[in-house]
């Protein structure tokens, strides 16, 4: 039977929450607040136990909380960083499409889920609102499912909760966590016309998370009946329907609405979801399912990286050996891209870091995206198109696109000088022309 709460000051977690579970809610801005705040002040009555942490969007978990509470993340975004640098943070570098099974009863296997929702609607259903994303899939099977029930929270087509899904009610009323877009550069706005470039209108897009591919999608303004299809919604998304430019009327599947994983944005974003039946929140397993992916034709899969080789492998995890990324559902999309009839996979990234190149012979972190999912590499200098290509003509291909200052030098490594995978295309290709 579900306990219903007059309040967030009646929660006392110890009783639900027992030492070594795994806790997990969703990310970003679908925190629920209130349950989690009221976690970690709690926690030490609790005993040890895990969180599995997404994208943050709050600083309500800090390096301190590692007295007694083990983290664990799939990104090193955002606080997540401090937490990695207090070696409180462990990394589960796995795809995206693996968290709903590993969370339902997998190798992690959630035993509470606390869960942000709006209010009931007249059939007493609960929408969850602001993401169904992975964590979801762990609801049917955790021992106890916490629902903040925020009268701020949208109201969204997808999956929603009865009472009988849900142990504890909390009701409350607060702003969901909000996670602005912050505005280009003028490099970054290079690469998203360039990427713009390669978008047909009535293609199908996907796109993930920062600065750069809000960038792109500022870009298309110009484009028509565009579709989404992609593990986010966010602000720009959004515009661009209201505009016009995005309608999914071309899409092969699932015509006429965005379908995302999770909304990520502003109050503008959550207005504009609520009650909006061209947007349906759906869950990891089907944001991310191949054979979707490959039956969506015309797909554009937008990802961003850290550095790619001249060999089209791509690290999207690690800079200066701190762990900022993610191995995400890069993979995933830019497979699923290269399947869909006129698909595009591409990875866009400016061409230096702190005056360092990011085109590099051979990468300082681990290999997030291997080179046989590498498609199209973009950078502000241009476009490498590395599909069906062999090692040479990617490797001057990525030179081409690299800064001009750092090209002399990744030349010397394709020819041999550098790079071991270089030096043995030298000698089967002889010297690059």
């Amino acid at each position: 039977m579900t306990e219903v709460l007059d309040g967030p000051d009646e929660l006392d977690l110890p009783r639900y929450v027992r030492d070594s579970d795994l806790v997990v809610w969703g990310q970003a801005c679908a925190e629920p607040l209130t349950l989690t705040e009221h976690l970690m002040a709690q926690r030490a009555a609790i005993g040890r136990f895990r969180c599995f942490l997404g994208i943050p969007a709050s600083d309500t978990v800090r390096p301190e909380h590692g007295d007694v509470v083990s983290f664990v993340s799939y990104c090193g975004s955002g606080g997540n960083r401090a937490l990695a640098d207090a070696g409180v943070l462990d990394v589960l570098p796995c795809h995206y499409s693996s968290f709903p099974s590993l969370l339902a009863g997998g190798t992690l296997g959630a035993d509470v889920v606390l869960v942000q929702v709006a209010p009931p609607d007249e059939h007493g259903r609960y929408s969850l609102g602001l993401a169904e994303d992975y964590f979801a899939a762990a609801i049917d099977t955790a021992r106890v499912v916490i629902a903040e029930v925020n009268e701020q929270v949208p109201r969204t087509a997808g999956r929603s909760l009865t009472a009988s899904d849900i142990d504890v009610i909390v009701p409350a009323s607060r702003p969901p966590a909000e996670m602005p877009a912050r505005q280009p550069d003028e490099v970054t706005r290079r690469i998203a016309a360039n990427v713009a470039g390669l978008v047909d209108d009535g293609a199908t897009l996907q796109f993930g998370i920062g600065a750069l591919p809000e960038a792109i999608l500022g870009a298309l303004t110009e484009h028509t009946d565009l579709g989404v299809h992609s593990g986010v919604l966010n602000d720009t998304a959004a515009e661009l329907m209201r505009a016009g430019v995005i309608t999914n009327a071309r899409k092969t599947v699932d015509p006429g609405r965005a379908i995302a994983g999770f909304l990520l944005g502003t109050r503008a974003l959550f207005d504009f979801a609520d009650r909006n039946p061209t947007i349906e929140l759906r869950g990891t397993a089907y944001t991310h399912d191949p054979a979707v992916l490959a039956a969506q034709e015309r797909l554009v899969a937008i990802n961003t990286a850290i550095e790619v080789d001249l060999t089209g492998q791509v690290n999207a995890e690690t800079a200066n050996r701190r762990y900022v990324g993610a191995v995400g559902g890069a993979a995933d999309f830019l497979r699923g891209a290269a399947r869909s009839r006129g698909g595009v996979p591409i990875v866009a990234l400016p061409a230096t870091a702190g005056g360092r190149s990011r085109i590099v012979p051979a990468l300082s972190g681990p290999v997030s995206t291997a080179r046989a999912d590498a498609g199209v590499i973009v950078t502000e200098y241009g476009v490498a198109d590395l599909r069906g290509q062999p090692l040479r003509v990617r490797g001057e291909r990525l030179v081409a696109i690299a800064h001009p200052d750092h090209r002399p030098a990744l030349a010397d490594a394709l020819a041999g000088t550098g790079s071991p995978d270089g030096r043995r295309i030298r000698d089967r290709q002889g010297a690059p022309s």
